[in-house]
């Protein structure tokens, strides 16, 4: 007969790892990514748990007859920004969860969805 897990042990672990993501979170807040388009006419930071902190637009990017190119920059450098900052939380993240994938849905574990890079 198989032995009953400890739901005492278990509870204990998962407020620990509850515990520890709380930290990594307040963590990533305080680190930042740079991303960049248009050979560096744009220039994106963004902090690990993604926030736009700043948007820097070289002159010679802003040209009055084709406002679509600017656009594609900072679209490009935004989206390259976010893929950096999630994969900062991930890498934080995964060592909390003992790489245990994130979100609600089939194999995952309900509740950590809205946790960055989840």
């Amino acid at each position: 007969m198989a032995q009953q897990p400890n739901m005492n042990q278990l509870l204990k672990q998962a407020q620990q790892m509850q515990a520890d993501m709380a930290k990594a979170q307040a963590q990533l807040k305080g680190e930042s990514v740079e991303a960049s388009a248009g050979g560096g006419m744009v220039k994106v930071t963004m902090s690990g748990d993604m926030q736009l902190l700043d948007l820097v637009i070289a002159p010679e990017a802003i040209d009055p007859d084709d406002p679509e190119l600017l656009q594609d920059m900072v679209t490009a450098a935004i989206n390259e920004a976010i893929r950096a900052a999630q994969e900062l939380a991930a890498s934080k993240m995964g060592g909390i969860t003992g790489g245990l994938p994130g979100g609600g849905g089939p194999g995952g574990m309900p509740g950590l969805g809205g946790l960055p890079g989840a």
